[in-house]
């Protein structure tokens, strides 16, 4: 094989995928169809679960100094967020970008093979491998690989070719997204409708200035070209009274609110992520966080059955638990939509919800919805209130030495913590030590781990087993890391 895997688009999935596949020693190839990163910045900011996976990594200090709010949203009736039992609260203000770039700038210095200016023109898969056919600056070459990801957005080259079915429903309305500078704009919350539309401003580092446009009934434009910054303001106008003709545009996009969703994950070892896999109107900044969870679900399961230590099957854990995701997703973006993309028509159901909210549950619900937390994947047998769900953020003292859940993550290997100080269970899990790490430990001062003697994490950060059931560990570091 000339790579392990190939991963057709730099963008945050594919970069972030890169770099889980690197942890695990896999080798991998990522081609970008463009020969350099736009500076384009679609998505902006990281929900709280996605700065645990940050967190976990050890990427978060390669951002810098991360500002952080409380503030948060559904459909623009306001949440608090502090409500959450992470240790992180979102991020509001690091743009696409520069996630991009952190991501890039980590995943070559694990190893990725990076080829920017390469396009995929096709592949076929066989029965071991998949070859691929790539136009590059040097002419067209051939590359073969035991797996093939596409990551390379909502107009996937990869899911056409594939023949991935990509059911749901079409855009039925336009709107504008544009960077721009020199502007002096009050700031429009998400919740701030007008009678013809939907205005929001934010004011973001370099003195640009954030606006999305949409205009209540306006179909989608076919374009041959780019959004003329001309159309935005004529909107802006229409919309505010205000005249922004005289703003400098960074870069201009336009986007609908169709929503879609693949049927299947993966087709034999074909697999998609991110974009490929669903769009949707991007509420609440949820797309490209959701992408990057993707990704690591799917990283440290392709590296194993890549590597020879777990079955093809372990693949088939990746649809079964990101698919309902993806249509938890769909579903709150679509009633997100309705709430602040509708007229005044809707503005009783907008009150009635800003009622609910003053009750925690109901804040609660719908700030872990959007937030990432939320998610509980079926590992098997057991009620234990981690099982299944993400390991938060604990700090650890074994002997002398401090540490965390997070910086036991931090290689992406899976976790056996014994919090009792367990011979037996660490004797039991030895045959695993090639893939599982065994700490001792305890929490450092009471917490979520209280009345729990061990557990199993994997390389993604959720819990698969606790000393609940301890007969099941074997069978369980069998069922996500292979026989021993």
């Amino acid at each position: 094989m000339d790579t392990e895997v190939i991963v057709v688009g730099a963008g945050p999935a594919g970069l972030m995928l890169a770099g889980e596949l690197r942890l695990a020693g896999i080798g991998v190839t990522v081609l970008e169809r463009l020969p350099e990163s736009t500076g384009e910045s679609r998505g902006l900011g990281f929900t709280t679960r996605t700065m645990e996976v940050f967190d976990q990594r050890g990427l978060l200090p390669r951002f810098g100094d991360l500002e952080t709010s409380a503030q948060g949203h559904f459909g623009g009736v306001p949440l608090d967020l502090s409500v959450l039992d992470g240790a992180h609260l979102p991020n509001k203000t690091i743009p696409q970008s520069r996630t991009e770039g952190v991501l890039e700038e980590w995943a070559v210095e694990l190893g990725a093979d990076l080829r920017r200016g390469h396009e995929l023109v096709s592949f076929t898969e066989h029965a071991d491998h998949v070859e691929a056919e790539v136009r590059g600056p040097g002419g067209t070459l051939s590359l073969s690989a035991s797996y093939l990801v596409g990551c390379d957005g909502g107009r996937s080259t990869v899911r056409k070719m594939a023949g991935f079915d990509f059911p749901g429903t079409a855009a039925t309305l336009e709107m504008y997204l544009a960077d721009v500078r020199g502007l002096d704009l009050r700031q429009r919350m998400i919740g701030e409708t007008l009678p013809g539309g939907m205005v929001m401003v934010g004011h973001l580092d370099g003195g640009i200035t954030r606006l999305i446009v949409c205009e209540s009934g306006t179909p989608p434009k076919k374009r041959t070209e780019g959004v003329p910054y001309t159309d935005v303001a004529a909107a802006w106008q229409r919309l505010t009274g205000e005249d922004i003709s005289h703003g400098e545009p960074v870069w201009i996009s336009s986007f609908g609110n169709a929503t879609r969703q693949v049927t299947e994950y993966r087709r034999g070892r074909v697999l998609l992520a991110g974009d490929s896999a669903h769009i949707h109107l991007p509420a609440g900044g949820q797309g490209m966080n959701t992408s990057l969870q993707d990704s690591v679900n799917l990283g440290w399961k392709l590296a194993a059955v890549v590597r020879g230590t777990a079955p093809q099957s372990l693949l088939d854990t990746y649809h079964a638990e990101r698919h309902p995701v993806g249509e938890r997703l769909m579903m709150n973006t679509r009633a997100q939509g309705l709430l602040f993309l509708s007229g005044s028509e809707m503005q009783p159901l907008r009150d009635v919800l800003r009622e609910l909210t003053a009750y925690p549950d109901v804040t609660l619900h719908l700030a872990r919805m959007v937030s990432g937390l939320e998610i509980r994947y079926d590992v098997g047998p057991g009620d234990h209130p981690l099982l299944g769900r993400r390991l938060p953020h604990v700090e650890l003292v074994g002997g002398d030495a401090k540490t965390s859940t997070t910086e036991l993550l931090h290689c992406a290997r899976g976790v056996l913590l014994d919090l009792a100080d367990d011979a037996p269970l660490r004797e039991a899990a030895a045959p695993w030590a090639d893939r599982v790490d065994v700490v001792t430990a305890a929490p450092h001062e009471p917490g979520p781990l209280d009345g729990t003697t061990a557990l199993l994490v994997r390389p993604d950060g959720h819990v698969a087993w606790t000393a609940t059931r301890p007969e099941d560990l074997a069978p369980v570091l069998e069922r996500w890391f292979g026989p021993a």
